[in-house]
């Protein structure tokens, strides 16, 4: 390669370091919102509107934590179901993960577990064509304002209008460290049987690095963006997420239910 030529690579390298978009410091959430006792209902929807299962959220707080499960049971008999526990003292703090994966929804049977405090992680798969398993386990470094399974309720305590930039770890099933970018993006008029109602909109955007990120876009591999629904009304609530549910699967929507009695 000319003299010429490595200026000219070298050139184009420190520009694109210099011009590229970084997302904003990342930094714990404010409590704004104290959590406490719940039970919702759940539905996942295709991105056409097909329901694929029925869920439900649960939430306790004892003990000065909260711990909060989201489960859903499909129709072809998969499973997902995720439990945090998490601080709220002061700053939103994750403490423990867990997570199942399992059925032909997803790509592969997956369990995860994650220890804020330790670092500590664990993975195991087992692929759905050979019954293959792995498993894998280690420790991170990790930074405050990891957020895995509480991102929707770090965006009800966002003030109104404000972004903000958060960490997840993504099990892929390797674990990797994302910057999670969260940006108001306007308000939306839906109803709430016969009342109409506001809903904040938020978009997700998932940060690998800019490395990872430059052959991401270069590939067609980049993570799909994630959309949040949040009625600021007195005392915000989730009104619908649309987005993978794990890092390399399709695009769904989770949306409220009301129960129904009989005729």
């Amino acid at each position: 390669m000319s003299v010429t030529k490595m200026m000219i690579r070298g050139v184009l390298c420190l520009t694109m370091l210099v011009l590229w978009p970084w997302p904003l410091q990342a930094a714990p959430v404010a409590v704004r919102f104290v959590e406490g006792v719940t039970h919702g209902f759940l539905l996942l929807r295709s991105v056409d509107g097909n329901i694929i299962a029925t869920g439900d959220l649960t939430q306790i707080a004892r003990g000065g934590k909260v711990e909060t499960r989201m489960s859903f049971r499909f129709k072809d008999g998969s499973l997902f179901d995720e439990k945090v526990v998490f601080t709220q003292q002061r700053v939103l703090a994750l403490q423990s993960y867990h997570l199942v994966q399992s059925g032909p929804a997803f790509a592969q049977d997956t369990e995860i577990a994650l220890e804020r405090e330790s670092g500590k992680y664990y993975v195991k798969t087992k692929s759905h064509k050979d019954g293959k398993e792995e498993a894998i386990d280690g420790t991170l470094e990790l930074p405050p304002d990891v957020y895995n399974g509480i991102v929707i309720t770090a965006v009800k305590n966002l003030p109104k209008g404000a972004g903000a930039t958060i960490h997840l770890v993504a099990f892929t099933p390797k674990p990797l460290l994302v910057e999670l970018e969260i940006q108001a993006a306007g308000q939306n008029k839906m109803m709430v049987g016969q009342l109409t109602k506001t809903a904040a909109h938020y978009v997700l955007k998932p940060h690998p690095g800019p490395w990872l990120e430059l052959f991401a876009k270069l590939f067609g591999r980049m993570p799909s963006d994630y959309h949040v629904w949040v009625i600021n009304d007195g005392a915000p609530s989730f009104a619908r997420f649309e987005g993978p549910l794990d890092p390399t699967g399709p695009v769904w929507r989770i949306e409220l239910i009301s129960p129904r009695w009989p005729e």
